[in-house]
C-alpha cells in the first residue's frame, strides 16, 4: 500500500507577531527567490508551495516556513496519493478505458500536480516527464518499499535539506552599524568608551581655539558629528535587543518625554533568544562592565559634588568669618 503524500499550502496568513515585510524576506531567503515572486503568495489565494511530500518531509517544511513567519498548513495531497497500477478486476479493461479516453479527449490532468492542459509530454506547471513519472509511480507501487525507505527515492521528490535558516548563537558585535543588539550592560559600556575617546579630542580643540579658532571649530563639529552617529548606532541596537524598532530613538527628540524613554533604554531588559532582530548578544566582557560602572559613577560623583562643594563653600565663609572675630 502507497504511503500518504502531503502538500504545504499557504494562503498569505501570518503567524503572530510577525510583520508582512520580515516574513517576505525570511520566504526570499528560504526558496532562494526575489521579492517579486514571493509577492505573488501574499494575493490571498490558496498556493501549493510544495506537493508530493511524506510526511516527515512535510513536518520539515511546514516547522521551517511556520518559523519564518507564514501561517502555513500540511494537507493530503490527493493528486499524488492517487495508484497508477490497474488492479486486477481491471487489467483487462484499463487499457481499453485509456485508449477510448486517449480517443475522446485532446485535453490530459497531470497526474502528479493535477494540472488540466492539453496533452503534451511534460507538464506545463510542475515541469516532469508525464512517461518518466508514470513509470516510476507504476514501479513503486508494484514494489512498495518498507516503512523506514526515505521518501525521497523517487528523483521528482524534494531533496533532503533543512529549509530552516541556521541562525548563529550569538549576533556580530559591530559599533558602526544599525543591525545587532546590544544588551544594557555593553550599551552603557560602550558610551562610557565614547566619552573617553573624545573626550581628549576635544580638549584639543579647546587649546587649538588659541591658534586658529577655525580649525578648533572644524574640529569640534567633526568630533560631534562622529559622537552623534556611533551614539544612533548603538542605540538603535539597544533597541532591537529590547525587540522595538530603531526609528523610537527618535522619541529622544521630544522635551521630557526623550529623558523618560532614554532611562527606558537602561532599564527594560533584552528579549530571550531570538528575536524579529536576529540572536542574543554575547555574554559582556570584564572590560564592558568595568566601563558601564565608570558610566554610571559619573552622574553620582556630579551629584555627590553638587551637595558637597556648596557645603564645603559655606563651612569656610563661616571660618573665615569666626577667624574675623
Amino acid at each position: 500500500m502507497n504511503q500518504p503524500r502531503y502538500k504545504i499550502v499557504f494562503d498569505g496568513e501570518l503567524m503572530p507577531e510577525t510583520t508582512l515585510e520580515t516574513v517576505k524576506e525570511n520566504l526570499a531567503r528560504l526558496f532562494k527567490s526575489d521579492l517579486a515572486r514571493i509577492d505573488s503568495l501574499f494575493s490571498g489565494a490558496q498556493v501549493a508551495l510544495k506537493r508530493d511530500l511524506g510526511e516527515n518531509e512535510a513536518n520539515q517544511y511546514l516547522t521551517a516556513l511556520q518559523n519564518a513567519g507564514a501561517r502555513v498548513r500540511k494537507e493530503l495531497d490527493q493528486a499524488a496519493s492517487l495508484s497508477l497500477v490497474p488492479t486486477d478486476d481491471h487489467q483487462e479493461e484499463a487499457p481499453q478505458e485509456a485508449a477510448a479516453t486517449s480517443a475522446a479527449s485532446t485535453s490530459m490532468t497531470c497526474p502528479k500536480c493535477g494540472h488540466e492542459q492539453p496533452k503534451a509530454d511534460e507538464c506545463s506547471a510542475c515541469g516532469i516527464i508525464i512517461e518518466k513519472y508514470l513509470a516510476r509511480q507504476a514501479q513503486l507501487a508494484a514494489s512498495p518499499q518498507p516503512a523506514s525507505a526515505p521518501a525521497s527515492a523517487s528523483p521528482y521528490a524534494p531533496p533532503q535539506a533543512n529549509v530552516a535558516e541556521q541562525l548563529p548563537e550569538f549576533s556580530e558585535l559591530k559599533v558602526f552599524g544599525v543591525s545587532g543588539r546590544i544588551g544594557r550592560v555593553r550599551y552603557l559600556g560602550w558610551l562610557m568608551a565614547v566619552t573617553l575617546c573624545f573626550m581628549p579630542i576635544l580638549l584639543l580643540g579647546t587649546g587649538m581655539a588659541a591658534f586658529s579658532s577655525t580649525l578648533a571649530m572644524l574640529l569640534l563639529v567633526l568630533v560631534s558629528i562622529g559622537a552623534i552617529v556611533i551614539s544612533i548606532c548603538i542605540g538603535v541596537q539597544r533597541l532591537h535587543d529590547i525587540g522595538w524598532s530603531g526609528w523610537l530613538l527618535l522619541v529622544h527628540l521630544i522635551p521630557i518625554v526623550g529623558s523618560v524613554f532614554a532611562l527606558l533604554m537602561l532599564i527594560i531588559p533584552g528579549t530571550q533568544g531570538v528575536n524579529r532582530f536576529g540572536p542574543p548578544p554575547p555574554p559582556n566582557s570584564t572590560a564592558v562592565k568595568v566601563l558601564a560602572w565608570l558610566f554610571l559613577l559619573v552622574p553620582i560623583t556630579g551629584i555627590v559634588a553638587a551637595i558637597a562643594i556648596p557645603q564645603y563653600q559655606g563651612y569656610v565663609e563661616r571660618a573665615a568669618e569666626f577667624q574675623e572675630q
